[in-house]
């Protein structure tokens, strides 16, 4: 599935996201990844898929929400793996201009040294880049980069960018307990930040189930203390709340369901709103689970649904041993 959602977002409102990575073929395998560990990592730039066949899906898509009542606000590159990683991207965004609706682009910023990258990024007109850190050290262990990259390279690669982009640009910084939410280190990446101006700078924390079962949210003292001192430079938000169970329906559930799924974890009262809109029951949800298409798992004290796909990695955390009645 290419086109999935729309899906809530904390920052675009109602997404249509664009899955244009197979799963998950990535540059980085970060700890904290709610898709689970990399198992193909990559850094060279490929087609994937034919740009024409991305755009049929997304009109598909939007034409099926419109009979639905269904509103997009924006078009987002969010996929399996780092979406950068498409050698079409810029002519993808060139073929979907056309619909009216705004793209987004949801980038761990791993190849934007490459020019080409971002001229492809210049295109849309919202970009994210992530920003876990700016040590060598901290680096390697939350984001595990492919071997080839360079931190340094990256971070002069968004300083460009930042001065070439003339659309709404964001810096996501994703804080995780004992790695890199330490007071020093959080200056140093405000510092850099600093240099850019994003139009703002995220902080986030873990929300979904996590690729290693050790990671977890910091403290909330020290979410507070990166708030104030990102905040003391940038125009700051966090991103450490429930995005909201407004998940759009297309009327195909078990459809909607996977799609939505392969890429975004649901939690329980979300799928519990899915099917009411849908007017189904659980069954359905059972149905996915005996049919092991849809996993089961469990993370701070929630439960959260996610596709199976073949090849993915699968959830560490077990199965959640309920059956919901």
């Amino acid at each position: 599935m290419i086109a999935f959602g729309p899906v809530p977002s904390r920052r675009l409102g109602q997404s249509l996201g664009i899955n244009n990575i197979p799963p998950k073929i990535c540059t980085y395998s970060c700890v904290y990844c709610q898709i689970g560990r990399t198992i193909n990592m990559q850094a060279m730039r490929k087609e994937f898929y034919e740009p024409e066949k991305i755009a049929t899906e997304v009109e598909a898509k939007l034409a099926e929400l419109e009979k639905n009542k269904e509103t997009v606000d924006y078009i987002t590159f969010v996929s399996d793996g780092e979406p950068t990683l498409d050698s079409n991207l810029g002519s993808t965004i060139d073929l979907l201009k056309h619909n009216n609706v705004k793209i987004a682009v949801i980038t761990n910023a791993s190849l934007i040294w490459d020019p080409n990258v971002r001229e492809a990024l210049c295109k849309a007109d919202w970009v994210s880049t992530k920003v876990d850190s700016v040590s060598e050290e901290i680096w390697r262990k939350i984001n595990k980069p492919h071997r080839s990259l360079k931190l340094g390279e990256i971070l002069d690669g968004i300083v460009s960018f930042s001065s070439d982009f003339r659309g709404m640009y964001a810096t996501e910084t994703m804080l995780v307990q004992g790695v890199n939410d330490a007071g020093e280190e959080i200056e140093k990446i405000a510092n850099f930040l600093v240099k850019l101006p994003p139009d703002k700078s995220y902080i986030s924390i873990p929300t979904r189930p996590p690729a290693e079962k050790w990671v977890k949210a910091p403290e909330e003292r020290i979410i507070n203390m990166a708030y104030q001192i990102f905040g003391s430079m940038l125009i700051t938000e966090y991103l450490i709340g429930y995005e909201g169970n407004a998940f759009a329906s297309t009327g195909n559930l078990e459809e909607d369901l996977l799609s939505i799924t392969s890429v975004h974890p649901m939690r329980e009262d979300a799928v519990e709103e899915l099917l009411a809109k849908t007017g189904s029951g659980w069954e359905s949800v059972r149905k996915l689970l005996d049919d092991d298409e849809l996993a089961e798992v469990e993370y701070g004290e929630r439960r959260f649904y996610m596709r199976k796909l073949s090849g993915k990695q699968k959830p560490d955390s077990k199965k959640c041993g309920l059956q919901k009645q």
